[in-house]
């Protein structure tokens, strides 16, 4: 007799549907997906334990069959069931979605259930359940635990999607793969180095590795990697290009002064002595002095160095026919007469006997250096306005064009 037949004379049809979301069936054994039939299942299932003993879902394909055959057995004469095994995809999501339910449809439209018994392992049964509800009425929900609780497992599955978004995520992986890496590379190189020049290779992971840590956090807190990426993203220009070498030309300059003077002063006996003080007062009595040093010797070559960094953005300004090219040039005098006070700084921190007129006078006549300024280059910017009003004239009238274009 037909289904359509069997099921208007009041025929219950059951549908034991296993669920094997992640295609376990399909990856471990090579079984091709939906598997209707209780023989069918049964050989799946073996198939499935050779390839893995401790497969869930194999428990899950024999507890689909027991179930079948407990109906069958109940002797009800207007019941018929039927098991079929759906799998989804590795990838999970919306992937394995929707391959389940391309299988689901194709072991309804052959065996035309008028009910459902959904068996899982345990995990996928609150994805898989509203998928199902929505074509055929579900029973019944068996879940198989075997090897695992649920928690377990789903404790296990969240582990895993965090761990799949540290690996693949690039906010993520820059921090918990990027800085390890770095600092394995460099206890790599460390390693390498101590079997020719035999030093202590503690001490030095240590304080290398606090430098690269420090650096990293220090540039996360403050977002000075986003401003270092946004302002080489900004060098499209030749003007941006002369900005951009100066700043590199003077912070090097910079890091090389302080370099020196701080090398001089710690392989000095006579400032620093050897074996170090280890009282804290003699710390406190030194610290002044060591500063004092710093400074006076690196001082010459830091000035230089900020002069060359404004020097660059001075010239990039007046290759803009920019006005600001003429606040920067106040910014260059001071600085260079800044030289001068942070020598007299520095002799009363080498010696603190020295007379503090020295300082003071530095300072008024700093003031009055940058308050003669202002009207200078105020009267300056006024003579020579047609040069960078020009300027102004032909970026509007660019923009004007842009606009037009645009309209166009």
């Amino acid at each position: 007799m037909p289904d359509q037949e069997k099921q208007v004379l009041g025929e219950e049809r059951i549908l034991i549907v296993c669920v094997d979301r992640d295609n376990d069936i399909g990856r471990k054994a090579g079984v091709k997906t939906p598997i209707i039939g209780k023989k069918e299942n049964i050989d799946a299932a073996l198939k499935l334990l050779l390839a893995d003993p401790e497969e869930a879902d194999a428990n899950a394909m024999f507890e689909a069959v027991r179930i079948c055959e407990s109906l069958e057995k109940s002797g009800a004469s207007n019941l018929s069931c039927q098991v079929v095994t759906i799998a989804g995809s590795e990838l999970g999501g919306i992937a394995a979605d929707r391959k389940l339910i391309s299988e689901l449809n194709e072991a309804l439209n052959e065996f035309k259930p008028s009910s459902l018994i959904l068996v899982t392992d345990g995990f996928s049964d609150k994805d898989v359940l509203p998928l199902i509800q929505s074509r055929v009425p579900v029973t019944s929900v068996r879940r198989v635990i075997v090897k695992h609780s649920e928690t377990i497992e789903e404790t296990a599955a969240l582990f895993s999607k965090y761990l799949r978004k540290i690996v693949e995520d690039p906010r993520y992986s820059r921090l918990f793969m990027g800085l390890p890496g770095i600092l394995l590379i460099m206890l790599g190189i460390l390693s390498f180095l101590a079997v020719f020049i035999r030093y202590d290779i503690g001490t030095w992971a240590w304080i290398v590795g606090l430098i690269i840590v420090g650096s990293y956090l220090l540039g996360k807190g403050y977002g000075l990697d986003k401003k270092i990426a946004s302002a080489i993203s900004r060098i499209s220009s030749p003007h941006e290009l002369v900005t951009g070498l100066s700043l590199i030309f003077g912070i090097v300059l910079i890091i090389v002064g302080l370099y020196q003077s701080i090398s001089q002063i710690i392989s000095n006996p006579n400032i620093i002595p050897s074996p170090p003080p280890s009282n804290l007062d003699v710390w406190l009595g030194l610290i002044p002095k060591i500063l004092g040093l710093i400074i006076s010797s690196s001082l010459t070559i830091v000035i230089v160095g900020i002069s060359i960094m404004l020097f660059g953005r001075a010239l990039r300004y007046i290759l803009e026919r920019d006005s600001k090219f003429w606040r920067t040039t106040i910014f260059i005098v001071v600085s260079a007469w800044s030289w001068k006070i942070f020598d007299e700084v520095a002799q009363i921190l080498i010696d603190p006997s020295v007379p503090i007129d020295g300082l003071i006078a530095s300072i008024i006549i700093g003031v009055v250096i940058a308050a003669a300024l202002i009207p200078v280059t105020h009267f300056l910017s006024r003579r020579y306005k047609g040069f960078f009003r020009e300027s102004i004239k032909v970026e509007n009238k660019t923009e004007n064009t842009t606009g037009m274009e645009k309209e166009g």
